[in-house]
């Protein structure tokens, strides 16, 4: 009986894998914009390739995976509460939406990935040809494909937050370099934004980006310094801010900006270095000196034992 339970759970699997898999392939119409775009290179260069040589240069992953998984993330979305969608968006904006993901695309990696860890517990388990394993693989597996997705996330959020910190004092360091060079303080951004490639600079050009479209810039700097998570950009955002409005020297607050960020990173630092000391107590006591122990005292342990064994 529970062969048959899980022979018919996989065949519903694969019924939907296959399903979602043709529907992938389905071509979806051609708008307007992918028309004019046709139109134009035909004129340019001559004639040019068509859509279905275009999809069929691409590689598998961009060609079939990614467009099935924003179906399904489509879906799922639809389905889920609006709280869970806000709190997925907003976690995924502090990782600096990696590959282009939407809240939709991750609820569809996850699932997804449940599904297939999931059907991989159960082939294990139905190897070893016990039910007992075949739960317990089941549920490991569907814990795993949910889970993991979400600390991946998280790492991806402290690694980011933690370039950002490192970036801040030398990204502060070219402003006032620009600014005392005559520059503006939107030419001195487009000069951090040239010269540097990391996710403070992807997000100062997301700033200046949104001023050329009409957003004011103060605004546009509000949001970033909201959306980062990261303090010591907040507290640098909201100087900068209060020196615009205040219409005082930013020259100076730059410089005393960037020794604050600078000091507060060597505190941060000794910190860690001071509690790095007490977690090496325990696998020293655990590991280490057992073994000084067993070095120094033996011989003394033996030649005691054979002295009370002759008296």
């Amino acid at each position: 009986m529970g062969t048959l339970y899980v022979a018919t759970v996989l065949g519903l699997i694969a019924a939907g894998g296959v399903f979602a898999a043709v529907w992938s392939l389905v071509p979806a119409p051609p708008t307007n914009a992918d028309i004019v775009e046709g139109r134009l290179r035909i004129y340019e260069t001559g004639k040019g390739a068509s859509l279905s040589e275009m999809e069929l240069q691409q590689p598998f992953g961009q060609r079939v995976v990614r467009p099935l998984i924003r179906r399904l993330g489509r879906l799922l979305e639809q389905t889920m509460p609006e709280k869970a969608r806000q709190a997925v968006n907003l976690k995924l904006q502090l990782a600096g939406r990696p590959n282009g993901m939407s809240s939709g695309d991750f609820f569809a990696v996850r699932y997804v990935l449940t599904g297939l860890l999931c059907l991989v517990g159960i082939g294990l388990g139905i190897l070893t040809q016990r039910s007992v394993l075949i739960a317990v693989g089941a549920a490991v597996g569907a814990a795993a494909g949910l889970y993991l997705p979400m600390i991946w996330l998280r790492r991806r959020i402290s690694r980011r937050k933690a370039d950002m910190r490192a970036d801040l004092p030398d990204v502060i360091d070219v402003l006032v370099v620009c600014v005392e060079a005559g520059l503006t303080f939107d030419a001195a951004l487009e000069k951090v934004v040239e010269k540097y490639d990391h996710a403070l600079a992807e997000e100062f050009g997301q700033v200046l980006q949104e001023s050329r479209l009409g957003r004011p810039r103060l605004e546009a700097l509000y949001e970033m310094g909201q959306r980062t998570g990261v303090e010591e950009l907040n507290t640098f955002i909201q100087a900068i801010i209060q020196s615009e409005q205040l219409g005082s020297g930013i020259v100076r607050l730059l410089r005393v900006q960037s020794d604050e960020i600078r000091q507060k990173r060597l505190l941060i630092a000794q910190e860690r270095g001071a509690k790095a000391s007490l977690k090496m107590l325990l696998p020293m006591i655990g590991c280490i000196f057992p073994t000084l122990w067993i070095i120094l005292l033996g011989p003394a342990a033996l030649l005691a034992f054979k002295a009370f064994r002759a008296g």
